[in-house]
């Protein structure tokens, strides 16, 4: 029985918008400037393999946690939704990339030993949106193991899109320039607001039909 593909679909273009690969080259290329060529590559495969490792664990180990705290999954929908959604505003009002460039800027002020670890993967490519929004797709897996590999193939999948935009991430930089990078995160902004919307939809109407 082959995964569903409607869920596939809608985890990938979840984790792709939250995540941003395209966005984030520009803070690659901050964070690894004045670094040799190996030592950026290391960055370059490090980081989604880190970032991959904890949306993983969030993906197995999210749920059941949330049981045994007691937490119900439409209650963690609309607190997710809601926090998705404060994401998305930050994307689509431009204040998004201040926080990931004060972050960066940090890092490099107190001479991060592995900045493939901090602040690469986390909290710029597995951070608080992409992790609640991996638990959530997660619930939506419960007693479909099929679904469940699916989330994962995802999750690898978008790791794979984040190293390959590393490495061509100067090029990306250039490309794009400062007015294309502004629209295509407004863009991406107003996309993850309507799922973050949908999200809270999706757990207040649980909530209401038991």
């Amino acid at each position: 029985m082959p995964i569903p593909l409607d869920f596939f679909i809608s985890a990938l273009v979840t984790l792709l918008v939250i995540v941003d690969p395209v966005a984030m080259a520009p803070t690659y290329v901050a964070l690894t400037h004045g670094l040799p060529k190996e030592a950026r590559r290391s960055v370059a495969i490090r980081a989604p393999i880190i970032a991959a490792a904890i949306l993983i664990g969030a993906a197995l180990a999210g749920h059941p946690l949330l049981t045994a705290l007691g937490i119900s999954l439409p209650a963690f929908r609309i607190a997710g939704g809601l926090l998705l959604f404060s994401i998305a505003s930050e994307m689509v009002f431009g204040l998004r990339v201040q926080r990931q460039s004060k972050d960066a800027e940090q890092a490099v002020e107190e001479h991060v030993r592995n900045v493939a670890t901090f602040p690469l993967a986390f909290p710029l490519l597995a951070g608080p949106g992409a992790i609640t929004a991996t638990v959530l797709l997660a619930g939506q897996t419960t007693r479909q193991p099929l679904r469940l590999v699916g989330l994962l193939v995802v999750i690898v999948l978008v790791a794979l899109a984040c190293f390959c935009a590393f490495l061509v991430a100067t090029r990306i930089s250039r490309f794009l320039g400062v007015t294309g990078n502004i629209v295509l995160e407004r863009l991406l902004g107003v996309i993850l607001a309507a799922l973050a919307v949908q999200y809270v939809i999706d757990g207040v109407t649980a909530v209401f039909t038991g």
